[in-house]
């Protein structure tokens, strides 16, 4: 029986286990709402049930969603507008769930959940404006956009690596891996100028203090957990909290780390000005060997260029052009066909034009 059927007062018959093999509900469980949450965060396809409920009556099966081609076209409906309005919904929610964090709250996952579902159903329909949501960051919320944003990013890029059923987990994991902020000096979200080193050693403790608060959550998966807690850590070993290297770095973290650079270097923030995409992709390529998993940064960036040829940019010089081809070997300088006069310029050999801003209106 797939979890999608299932009600409250089901009786399971066999133990479920996860990928891991530990059990995740025992044999003979009568299940509640909370056990369908935590079959369906694990991703169960199917579990074993008594044909009666635990009330003896005889068990019907709930009619169960199948996405199929109709559905999927009703995906595909789904407009930009919608996107937009439910994300900014999105962070006006994270932003609320933080400040009961804050407040001394515990982290409900199942409300997280709840909260970053309905934007995760749009991961695989919005392309291009997954890696232009800094367009709608503002210099006082930055900090509640970037959760939001890494979150989507991080499932998204997950997704094209191929993790069919886990990209949902490095989503939440990066949502939750600022969570530890909460604990600090709530002044650090009011700073208008750039960090001290005392301040910004403080901010390092942050991964660190949110692993703690997922620490004893049962449904936050061992993988999230680990992510949660490197994804400041650097292919190097320069990065925090515990300087972690290469093949000691949880992939989720390598990804979540790749998303969370990426949004932050492409953002108005208090102390620092927004770069153009294809500016911080250039950027990030210099750290490819020395701070990111290149494979996970050549996937996000081969992502990016693939939803932008034909797209409208602006250039450094003022004017405005249409993507028109892109060489893998320098993704960042593609060839242009400026509008007002069809005229073609190879980017990579003038080093002085770059692309100044992507145009989506």
């Amino acid at each position: 029986m797939h979890p999608q059927q299932l009600i409250p007062g089901c009786i399971i018959t066999k133990q479920v286990l996860g990928k891991t093999r530990h059990p995740i509900i025992d044999e003979n469980t009568v299940i509640n709402e909370e056990h369908i949450k935590v079959l369906k965060h694990f991703n169960i396809d199917s579990v074993e049930v008594s044909e009666k409920l635990a009330s003896g009556s005889l068990f019907t099966p709930k009619k169960m969603m199948v996405a199929g081609h109709s559905s999927r076209k009703n995906v595909q409906r789904k407009s930009r507008a919608s996107f937009e309005t439910l994300y900014l919904d999105t962070v006006s929610g994270y932003k609320e769930m933080f400040q009961k964090w804050q407040g001394g709250s515990p982290i409900d996952i199942y409300q997280v959940r709840k909260m970053m579902m309905p934007l995760f159903d749009y991961v695989k329909d919005i392309s291009l404006d997954l890696f232009l949501l800094h367009k709608f960051a503002s210099k006082q919320d930055y900090f509640y956009h970037h959760g939001v944003s890494i979150a989507l990013l991080s499932a998204h890029l997950a997704r094209k690596l191929g993790y069919e059923k886990d990209w949902i987990q490095a989503g939440i994991a990066a949502i939750l891996a600022d969570s530890g902020m909460a604990k600090l000096n709530e002044n650090w979200l009011m700073k208008e100028s750039r960090l001290t080193i005392a301040e910004y050693e403080e901010i390092k403790k942050h991964p660190t203090l949110s692993y703690r608060m997922v620490e004893d959550i049962p449904s936050v998966t061992k993988d999230m957990k680990l992510a949660i807690l490197q994804h400041h850590e650097r292919m190097d070993g320069s990065g925090y909290p515990l300087g972690a290297r290469e093949d000691k770095i949880h992939p989720f973290a390598k990804i979540i780390a790749v998303s969370d650079t990426y949004h932050a270097m492409t953002s108005e923030r208090v102390y620092r000005r927004k770069q153009s995409p294809f500016k911080v992709i250039e950027e990030m390529l210099k750290l490819k060997y020395q701070k990111f998993d290149y494979p996970v940064l050549q996937k996000f960036i081969d992502t990016l260029m693939n939803y932008t040829v034909g797209t409208r940019v602006m250039l450094s010089t003022g004017k405005e052009a249409y993507i028109i081809f892109i060489d893998s070997n320098q993704p960042t300088r593609p060839m242009v066909r400026l509008m007002d006069s069809d005229e073609i310029i190879k980017l990579n050999e003038k080093q002085a034009i770059f692309i100044e801003n992507i145009i989506t209106e």
